[in-house]
């Protein structure tokens, strides 16, 4: 906190004196317009590719590498976050942000025109590389660019972005999936990225641009670099193994764990495995969440689809209201008065998330209404929105600017090995069970079986609540002192 009270962004000519108290106040409101801009269109591309993935997955006939197609995008991130946390503290946010872009836009387009499930994983992991890069240089961005008295607002605003994509996202996915094809969810977005590239990067340039101390233009961490590629490859071949249950799996499945083990102890803060105080429990509580929560959600409008006939719009829609509560939670944790109870608000959350995943796979039984699921996520996401913009806040709060791009990497590089973990798990439940083979049902036949292989949904969305439960238990552990 000390180093942060130097300047609150540890850039000399950062608007931390600036008299407006508002994000959208004359200093800040072509920045946050720009950097809200670029969150939102990342948000439509989540929204709507998770609807027209049940589709996609069929039609290219790798229904039992569905979850592989998710992880794919985490696992090329992480290499992305470390880099671009590496490259925004040295030579600034610009770069690696652009970069980001470019290689999110090229994904989309691989996985558009993919005439394989392994082209289309391909094309995810272009999409990952990009984001990773992105989510990174944001962080540094609004770290250097804002006062730490507007950083839980602009937080706020990022989860607020995804409101109407959330919303909107699923309808128009199913409808131009139903209609023109899954192609044109991935295809139609590219287009997208020229207005806000265009409208923050001036802004980004003058406010956070170049390395914290000016004149210093440090080479890269080469060691960070190599941690980077083993995490990355090391996730890629566990996901991979989880997805083949052949007793040969074993071999890559060992070796990913020999990569993967002493990246994550390298690239995150000491003390993370074991929930030691302070900011190593921020970093855990964050991939503890995210991953429970992700891997169970991308198995939703797949459930819905194949186990009650709901059309992938529907399916897509079952998530709509979560957008709309998980905004409204962010700015809750945005308020100041909040913030002397904020460890406390998290511990809701999470308590939140577990009873929302584990509720999810009632709808199994047909005579529970399958809104019931929207319901449930509904109050998921607003215990998601409690606990995600908070960790950013906390994140920022407990690191010195020169570290700020590293310790948003760690952060992010939790959430998506979490994620990467937690779907190679919940993947290999979901194969072993015979997930695979009543994913490739129709709707028809799904519907007149009465379900065909629950326990398959059953044995991915039950783990994961277990796995929030423990994330509420670390939220009590996120201060140094916790007297």
């Amino acid at each position: 906190m000390a180093a942060l009270e130097r300047s609150d962004t540890g850039v000399a000519d950062a608007p931390a004196d600036a008299p407006e108290d508002s994000v959208l106040g004359r200093a800040y409101r072509a920045l946050s317009i720009g950097i809200v801009s670029v969150v939102l269109l990342i948000a439509f591309e989540a929204t709507a590719v998770g609807t027209a993935m049940p589709v996609a997955a069929r039609e290219l006939g790798g229904v039992s590498l569905y979850a592989f197609a998710f992880s794919g995008y985490f696992t090329t991130s992480l290499f992305g976050m470390v880099l671009s946390g590496q490259w925004s503290d040295r030579r600034g946010p610009v770069g690696a942000l652009t970069t980001g872009i470019g290689s999110f836009a090229a994904g989309l387009v691989v996985a558009g025109t993919a005439g394989t499930m392994w082209v289309f994983i391909v094309g995810r992991a272009v999409q990952g590389l990009g984001g990773g890069l992105v989510i990174v240089a944001l962080y540094v961005v609004v770290g250097r660019a804002y006062p730490e008295r507007l950083r839980a607002a602009i937080m706020a605003a990022f989860a607020a972005s995804w409101v109407v994509p959330s919303v909107v996202g699923p309808l128009a996915a199913g409808a131009v999936t139903e209609h023109l094809g899954w192609r044109w969810v991935f295809l139609g977005i590219p287009v997208l990225v020229v207005f806000p590239l265009g409208l923050a990067l001036p802004q980004i340039r003058r406010r956070a641009g170049g390395p914290v101390e000016a004149g210093a233009v440090a080479a890269l961490d080469r060691r960070r670099i190599r941690l980077a590629l083993g995490i990355s490859l090391g996730a890629g071949l566990l996901q991979y193994a989880a997805q083949d249950l052949r007793w040969i799996s074993v071999l890559p499945g060992a070796a990913g764990a020999a990569l993967l083990v002493p990246a994550v102890l390298g690239l995150l803060p000491r003390g993370t495995y074991r929930a030691a105080r302070g900011l190593p429990s921020v970093v855990l509580l964050r991939g503890v969440a995210a991953g429970s929560f992700i891997a169970a959600e991308s198995f939703v409008p797949l459930m819905l689809v194949t186990q009650r006939g709901l059309s992938p719009t529907l399916a897509g829609l079952s998530l709509a209201a979560g957008g709309v509560t998980w905004a409204v939670a962010s700015w809750v944790q945005s308020r100041p008065r909040v913030e002397p109870y904020r460890e406390r608000l998290m511990t809701v959350g999470m308590v939140l998330v577990a009873a929302a995943v584990a509720t999810a796979p009632s709808v199994l039984i047909h005579s529970v209404p399958a809104w019931t699921v929207a319901v449930a996520w509904a109050f998921g996401c607003f215990g998601m929105g409690l606990v995600i913009s908070s960790t950013s806040v906390l994140l920022l709060q407990l690191s010195a600017p020169k570290e700020a791009g590293a310790n948003s990497a760690a952060l992010q590089i939790s959430d998506a090995l979490a994620n990467v973990v937690l779907l190679a798990v919940a993947g290999a439940a979901f194969a072993a069970l015979g997930g695979g083979h009543s994913a490739t049902a129709t709707a028809v036949e799904a519907t007149t079986a009465s379900g065909t292989h629950p326990a398959a949904f059953a044995a991915v969305f039950l783990p994961m609540a277990a796995v929030a439960l423990v994330g509420a238990w670390v939220t009590a552990r996120l201060r140094a002192d916790s007297r």
